[in-house]
């Protein structure tokens, strides 16, 4: 009998039914296991979206490249075909005509004539186009004169006026009579 009594004494210790507690530490378990589920599921669909993203499906193109030459050229083969004279210029645009320096540029380009600057002049009321040596650079002025049309020994349109500061051989100031001069006007229409 004692036995008995020690057990119904002790009935808490082997209790079938949860003490309160218990449950509560249920209900957080069940609640912390859906999460971890929940987040689970969550991460596989980003993996598997994130996957399907990075795979590239689509029509496929075809690229043709153009047949190179068997021996490429050297830069000094491109040089002796065209070679570019030791004629640095610069260009100001003296009439106002917008754009025309830079297409004046390209024109004494076409000439092989090293084109280091071109922008607006002083002012836009210049009459006539000349040519400025800035320097001993004699048949650098003879060759762009020729490229112009221009004669070397015209004083109004060619003039010598040393300038050490200036990194150029010549100035070329483009004048509102600019449309005179053939070989840039054939070259620009």
């Amino acid at each position: 009998m004692a036995r008995i009594k020690r057990r119904k004494n002790n009935k808490f210790l082997f209790s079938s039914k949860p003490s309160r507690p218990a449950k509560r530490r249920d209900i957080k378990g069940t609640l912390v296991n859906s999460a971890i589920v929940i987040l689970s599921l969550l991460l596989v669909a980003f993996i598997f979206s994130f996957s399907n993203r990075q795979v590239q499906t689509g029509v496929p193109i075809e690229i043709t490249f153009p047949s190179l030459p068997d021996t490429p050229r050297l830069a000094v083969e491109i040089y002796e075909q065209n070679p570019i004279l030791d004629i640095e210029v610069e260009i100001l645009n003296g009439c106002g005509i917008p754009g025309l320096a830079g297409k004046v540029s390209d024109y004494l380009r076409s000439q092989q004539m090293d084109v280091v600057r071109s922008e607006n002049a002083d002012h836009y009321n210049y009459e006539h186009t000349m040519l400025i040596l800035r320097n001993e650079n004699y048949k650098g002025l003879q060759k762009v004169a020729h490229s112009f049309g221009i004669d070397e020994e015209d004083n109004v349109r060619v003039k010598h006026i040393p300038d050490n500061k200036l990194s150029v051989d010549i100035t070329v100031i483009i004048g509102s009579d600019f449309a005179t001069i053939k070989p840039l006007v054939n070259y620009l229409k």
